[in-house]
């Protein structure tokens, strides 16, 4: 089942890399969008107004928050 991720990120953000090689490591491809770009920086909180840090990881257009939200889920 293909799932449609989307990771909003920055330069020189570790958990950022540590997102994108676990989806990497699964074999799930994921698009990037640079959230060092204020406008993309304002459409990542216009979709998720809590977030505070990054990465913030949509699945299916579905907040699933940070790296450690991401692994949370995952273990489940």
């Amino acid at each position: 089942m293909t799932k449609k991720v989307e990771i909003y990120s920055k330069q020189n953000c570790t958990y950022c890399v540590m997102a994108m090689n676990f989806f990497d490591s699964k074999g799930i491809s994921y698009e990037v969008y640079s959230a060092d770009n204020p406008s993309i920086f304002k459409e990542m909180l216009e979709r998720n107004p809590s977030a505070r840090t990054v990465p913030q990881i949509f699945i299916d257009d579905k907040s699933i928050g940070g790296y450690t939200d991401l692994i949370e889920k995952f273990s489940e």
